[in-house]
């Protein structure tokens, strides 16, 4: 039996659990186990029919006895010990008064509710399986059968696939057990991109500084729009998707609503090719939270929700009994994450992803288990120069350097470091993880790995930017202001600014964070058991670029790829994750007459010699040591005197120096080498 307050992991495809006969066997063993294995993309459009208890039992076979399955039976048991943990204390704490938690809580949702800004309408559009869409504009008759892009894990289905439980983010031979006539097509990011570039320039049109939250996926603010062109926002979103399937040839799904956390969950509602609003007033949303599943809400992933659905939290309405709970049993950021989700508030600004400061750059590889002492040497120094291209693209240097492995056994350890300077270089990148790298040998004997990376956090720009004589930053021009209405401001948000405006930061942002690396390492993780399998059932595959097999169908013929080419594709797509770079031309991010110096035109970081010299120079603003170098030196006066550091000074009379004036959000995490929830 499973512990008291842990629900059945498996649900009804709207979320809800299903009644069962007898609680004693409502969670037989492994249920869930086999629950875990249906992965993170469980509540994708299009699979509304298909038994995913049928799915769970392929899964879970297929896999059984690999590395994968055992590290996910491990982290399964792991997570099961934590919850019954979490309802020890809840038992605990009903049996005191929580009076005053409930009173503080009550108190909170008083003040959110005044934040509340139903003035803006914030749209969510979403391509519609957008590498699958891509492709079938090549090959018009994949339209009429199952279809998915990716030959390891799948990154896309089109709709016919998903019919047969096939989804993103699925092993591709466990796809192919549930559907065997699926055609699998390898990717192809440089098409992609293009097509991307077609449905920004219309989005563009509607919104200048729109937010790109993914190749496929954007936040606008249409408030401006919709009253210049005097248009409802149902008409302004309906015109966008006509454009956009005119211009590029795919469709696009739309939610509309007064903030993006809503949008985000509305653009679900009619896939594919829909639109859905919820109209901007409080009992709407309401209502609209009220029957939702957690699931469903970005940032709330496998882990959360089943730590949620132990206590008792099923949908965002049940947030509310539990109040006197959640800041004891998951924290204060949850708690305030939480509350926000039960009122349905999130985000109203949009601004572009470029502007949205960069916490970390960083680039992984995944491969092969491998031992070698010179093999994986050459890897990190490989890995250091291909950081040194990100950070040089970037226009960045960091701080921290963050060593990360993964064992064999899909066990991950970090280290980090924090050089006398901040580092770009290839050889500096090398020099100072390699140290880390050999402690690291010496604690784990024999050590096997089959993932390394390196990243760079507390950042330091080396754009350069348009200063004044003090270094702070001029104003940007006026055509570089958003055209959204300016939102009411709330007494709630921690806000972060500088002299080209404010925007909101929401405790949302780490748990989305957090979402995000989990279904990435669950990617990973899945990387490997295919070729797990694939090394199982063709040991050649790796060793001879002849297909033994030939296949006279040009579509399968180019699906086929090596194992090799799976690992290096996974690799882009991770440096494109931890850098952040739009994988189009930034200056689709700015209006078209904008005068803004946020382009690629700058120079990138030049490279230093080597090793910090022993002879330093004190920084007069921080009074912190910096290497003796004119270059790098003015750079770190200028970091200093820039943004928030001068205005915070001044208004606590202190002037510039000592330790205060390198606390803000900007500059204090540097100094302490403590890396941040949600940094990646």
């Amino acid at each position: 039996m499973i512990a008291d307050g842990v629900a059945e992991p498996f649900k009804n495809n709207d979320g809800t659990h299903p009644p069962t006969a007898n609680a004693e066997v409502a969670v037989a063993e492994h249920d869930t186990l086999k629950y875990r294995l249906l992965g993170p993309s469980l509540t994708q459009p299009g699979q509304d029919t298909v038994d995913q208890r049928k799915v769970s039992e392929i899964i879970y076979n297929a896999s059984k006895g690999s590395k994968f399955f055992n590290n996910e039976e491990s982290r399964d048991k792991n997570l099961t010990q934590k919850i019954e943990k979490i309802l020890a204390r809840k038992r605990q704490l009903e049996r005191i008064d929580l009076t005053s938690d409930l009173r503080r809580a009550d108190e909170y949702i008083a003040e959110l509710e005044l934040s509340r800004d139903l003035s803006q309408t914030v749209v969510h559009v979403d391509c519609d399986a957008f590498y699958a869409a891509v492709e079938e504009l090549d090959h018009p008759e994949l339209k009429l059968v199952p279809m998915a892009v990716g030959k390891g894990v799948l990154t896309t289905c089109n709709y016919h696939a998903r019919k047969f439980g096939c989804r993103s983010g699925m092993a591709g031979f466990v796809a192919m057990k549930l559907c065997p006539q699926l055609i699998c097509l390898p990717l192809n990011f440089e098409k992609y991109t293009k097509k991307a570039q077609e449905v920004r320039e219309v989005l563009a049109q509607y919104d200048a500084r729109f937010q790109s939250a993914s190749m496929d996926e954007a936040y606008l603010n249409i408030t401006q729009y919709c009253a210049d062109e005097d248009l409802s926002p149902d008409e302004a979103v309906s015109q966008l998707r006509a454009q956009v399937f005119e211009r590029a040839k795919i469709t696009i799904s739309a939610g509309v609503a007064a903030n993006a956390r809503i949008a985000k969950i509305a653009s679900n509602r009619n896939k594919p090719n829909g639109q859905f609003r919820v109209a901007s007033d409080r009992a709407t949303i309401m209502a609209f939270m009220r029957d939702l599943p957690t699931r469903k809400v970005n940032g709330i992933g496998r882990v959360f929700e089943r730590e949620l659905d132990a206590i008792g939290v099923k949908t965002c309405g049940d947030i509310y009994p539990h109040r006197g709970f959640l800041s004891k049993l998951f924290g204060e950021k949850a708690f305030h994450f939480l509350m926000q989700v039960y009122l349905g508030l999130g985000h109203t600004s949009v601004r572009p992803a470029e502007e949205h400061e960069r916490k970390s750059v960083g680039t992984e590889s995944t491969f092969r288990d491998m031992s070698g002492k010179e093999e994986l040497r050459a890897k990190l120094r490989w890995i250091a120069e291909e950081l040194e291209k990100d950070l040089a693209r970037t226009q960045h240097k960091g701080r921290t350097l963050v060593l990360k492995i993964k064992l064999h056994t899909y066990e991950v350890l970090t280290r980090q470091v924090i050089p006398p300077k901040a580092v770009s270089t290839a050889e500096d990148l090398y020099n100072y993880a390699l140290p880390m790298f050999q402690k690291l040998e010496r604690e784990i004997p024999g050590m096997k790995l089959r993932l390394m990376g390196l990243r760079c956090t507390h950042l330091v720009s080396t754009k350069k930017e348009d200063v004044d004589f003090f270094g702070l930053k001029r104003p940007l021009s006026s055509t570089s202001t958003s055209t959204s209405a300016p939102t009411k401001p709330s007494p709630l948000q921690r806000t972060t600014t500088d002299d080209s405006g404010e925007w909101q930061a929401w405790p949302e942002d780490e748990f989305e964070a957090a979402a995000r690396e989990e279904r990435q390492q669950e990617f990973e993780q899945l990387e490997k058991l295919s070729q797990e399998h694939d090394s199982a059932t063709s040991p050649r595959a790796t060793t001879t670029t002849n297909d033994p097999n030939p296949n006279p169908n040009p579509i399968s013929q180019s699906a086929t790829r090596s194992q090799q080419k799976a690992s290096e594709e996974a690799d882009r797509r991770r440096r494109l994750r931890e850098t952040s770079i739009p994988a189009y031309p930034k200056k689709a991010y700015l209006p078209r007459n904008s005068t803004s110096t946020i382009t690629s035109g700058s120079s990138p970081p030049s490279k230093a010699t080597g090793p910090a010299a022993a002879q330093v120079w004190h920084c007069p603003i921080c009074n912190r040591p910096q290497t003796a170098s004119d270059r790098d030196f003015n750079e770190h006066v200028d970091f200093c005197l820039s943004r928030q550091t001068i205005r915070e000074a001044v208004e606590r009379g202190e002037g510039g120096g000592g330790e205060k004036g390198a606390t803000d959000e900007t500059t204090g995490a540097w100094f302490t080498g403590v890396d941040r929830a949600g940094s990646a």
